[in-house]
């Protein structure tokens, strides 16, 4: 029922508000203009009106591309093919492109990258494990490894996500899964992640973010108690060590490891976006300014240990690094230096 909210509903009512939007720009302008003058930072209103217009813009013409595209597979029938699959994947991939480039140049914000990238080693299928903080660095994550690296992702992603009509359609036409971080009893997530990481090519790079969710102070303390409750209190004790991310739960990279034997690893930090953690934090910042610093690490697999706990340990060692590098990296100011 709720996916078919989304689909007869939700979408129709997406691609009604853009054409709207777009017959009464002048009015939104118009009143963008008059606001500007009295919001801090350079022409807020009409910069976060024009990157709201964009994305509702390719939001809906993603959705009409992809009803066409199910009436031209037979009304899903050849959906799952290569060829289909191939088409999905360019959307994404052209999709981002258009609003990066857009959305970066209206927002003034520069992405740069430290370490060994996915390029520095091709032919070699991924696992990457990324750090998950401030709105949006999801998106940002996939667009590299798709724009820059030329990899394509196979993503674990927050169920919540699925209520985006257009992200909701496209990405159960690839290989992805929708997840929630605190399933009932009987939910077999950990078979779900292997699967999804099961026959991985040179190009694939399978995403998984480990903490669960995004950074904040009570997700922070939520994880800790959560280790104490399980008995672990070492693990604990080493997450109350980790100022800025959480403690990651291991199962769904664990059984991503298992399922795909011949994968490298590449853990990812980042910085410029994890400091946005209230709605209030994210209108007060806009537009960004900003410069999002990605850190690349690369673990061949033969460093990888062979035993569950020995795996678990040295996830945390990673996490632990990761918390290390964010707080000798913190966010700056692209407009003033400020850090």
């Amino acid at each position: 029922m709720t996916r078919a909210l989304r689909r007869l509903v939700i979408a129709p009512l997406v691609v009604a508000l853009t054409v709207l939007l777009w017959v009464t720009l002048p009015l939104w302008l118009i009143g963008a203009a008059a606001l500007s003058p009295i919001l801090p930072g350079r022409l807020r209103a009409l910069r976060i009106m024009w990157v709201a217009i964009l994305y509702l813009t390719c939001e809906a013409i993603l959705l009409v591309i992809l009803f066409g595209l199910w009436v031209a597979s037979g009304f899903g029938w050849k959906m799952r093919t290569p060829y289909f699959e191939g088409i999905h994947y360019d959307l994404v991939q052209g999709t981002m492109w258009v609003f990066f480039r857009e959305a970066r140049r209206v927002l003034r914000l520069t992405i740069a990258t430290e370490g060994p990238t996915p390029a520095a080693h091709p032919g070699r299928p991924i696992l990457v494990c990324c750090r998950h903080a401030g709105p949006g660095d999801s998106f940002v994550l996939i667009h590299t490894l798709m724009a820059w690296y030329h990899r394509e992702p196979r993503v674990v992603l927050k169920d919540t996500l699925a209520w985006d009509p257009a992200i909701d359609v496209l990405l159960r036409r690839i290989p992805a899964r929708f997840i929630t971080p605190n399933p009932g009893e009987g939910a077999k997530l950990e078979d779900q992640i292997a699967q999804l990481a099961t026959g991985l090519d040179e190009n694939d790079a399978f995403v998984i973010f480990p903490e669960g969710g995004n950074f904040t102070p009570q997700r922070r303390q939520r994880a800790i108690d959560r280790l104490r409750r399980l008995g672990m209190d070492r693990m604990a004790q080493r997450a109350e060590q980790m100022i800025h991310v959480l403690a990651p739960r291991p199962g769904g990279f664990l059984a991503a490891l298992d399922a795909a034997p011949q994968a490298d690893v590449v853990l990812v930090a980042h910085t410029g976006l994890d400091h946005l953690v209230t709605v209030a934090d994210i209108w007060r910042e806009l537009p960004m300014d900003k410069q999002i610093v990605m850190r690349w690490w690369q673990v061949p697999r033969a460093e990888i240990p062979a035993g569950r706990e020995e795996r678990i340990d040295w996830l945390f060692a990673w996490w632990e690094q990761i918390d290390a590098w964010i707080a000798e990296n913190r966010p700056e100011d692209v407009s003033s230096g400020r850090s």
